[in-house]
Order: C-alpha cells, then structure tokens, then sequence
C-alpha cells in the first residue's frame, strides 16, 4: 500500500515543482537531504539511535580508537557537538573514551561491543532509504547526479582553500554575537 506523501511534504513538492521550478540548487540540495535525514532519522529510532549519532558510528565503524578531533574533523561538527554527542553514546554503551600515553589532552574514542553490534542492524535501513530515494531514477541519472554533487562539494571546498575562509568555532560565533555581529563591530 502506499500512502501519499504528508502535507509538509506535498508542501515542499509543490513549492518545486510550481512555485520556484528554478530556484538555487542549494535549497534543493537541502530539502533533498532534510528527506534522506527524515527517512533514516526515523529507521534509527526504532532502534533508540538519534540521526544525530549516527553519523559518528559510521566513521567509527570505519576504524575507531581516533581522537575526538579526528572524529569532529570527520563528521563535520564542531568540537563541543562531538563531545556532547560522545557523552550521550557513552551513557548509552555505544562507546568508550579513554586517554592513552601522557597526552592529557588527546581523548580517545573506541566502540563498545554494543556500538559495534548496531551496524548490522542500522546499515540495511541507510542502504533502504537509499534504495527508495532513486526508486524509478536511471542508473545514468544517479551516475550523474553523484558527479554533479561531486563536483559541487569540490568546488565549494577549492574556493574555501582559496580564499581562506573557514568555518569560525563556536567560540568565534558567540564571541561575534557577544558584540552584536561583525557589523557592530565595524562601526
């Protein structure tokens, strides 16, 4: 059986498809992922997994024992997000986090037997969400969506490196908001 999509849904389908059929990629590229994310996101839950974790335990099942940097820089979170995220999956037994050798400020992170277990349950609903989205898609189509999307994430990267701007830390943020925007702080 299957449903029709919910209203917000409908919403976001009719806001492409008539209201702005040529508006920036970028908001299509968003919506599209808010998707993919609503799709896992409620997979995961089934199985008392936030999406919010979910993407550390893939790097993590990659090859644990990283630090905790290695693993922000991996994700693509700021560091205070990995280490609250890391403390949650910690009270859940889904990792450990362990000092090794002198270096006081390195903090290891390494699955627990429970963290590990959860891949073979939580990758065939990654692999499902993914099969649905290109339901009726060409396999030529997906080839080149994925080089488009590709390319995109190269280019953004490139003219980042170029023009050495770079994501402030939360700390930068809150220091800026602190004095009312970069703005306030110009005048």
């Amino acid at each position: 059986m299957t449903r029709a999509p919910t209203s917000g849904m409908q919403t976001i389908l009719r806001h492409w498809r008539e209201a702005v059929p040529d508006d920036r990629l970028a908001h299509l590229v968003r919506d599209a992922a808010r998707a993919f994310v609503r799709a896992l996101s409620v997979r995961l839950a089934e199985h008392d997994v936030s999406f919010g974790h979910w993407s550390f335990l893939r790097i993590l099942w990659e090859g644990d024992g990283i630090t905790q940097r290695e693993l922000s820089e991996q994700a693509g979170v700021m560091e205070p997000t990995t280490f609250s995220a890391l403390k949650t999956m910690e009270k859940l037994g889904y990792v450990e986090r362990r000092q090794l050798g002198n270096d006081r400020k390195k903090v290891y992170v390494f699955l627990t037997a429970k963290g590990r277990a959860l891949k073979e349950h939580l990758v065939p609903h990654a692999e499902e969400v993914n099969s649905i989205a290109v339901e009726g898609v060409k396999a030529a189509d997906i080839g080149t969506a994925r080089a488009v999307l590709l390319a995109v994430i190269e280019n953004l990267a490139r003219h980042e490196q170029e023009t050495d701007r770079r994501m402030p830390s939360t700390r930068q943020i809150s220091r800026l908001a602190a004095k009312g925007g970069r703005r306030a702080r110009k005048a």
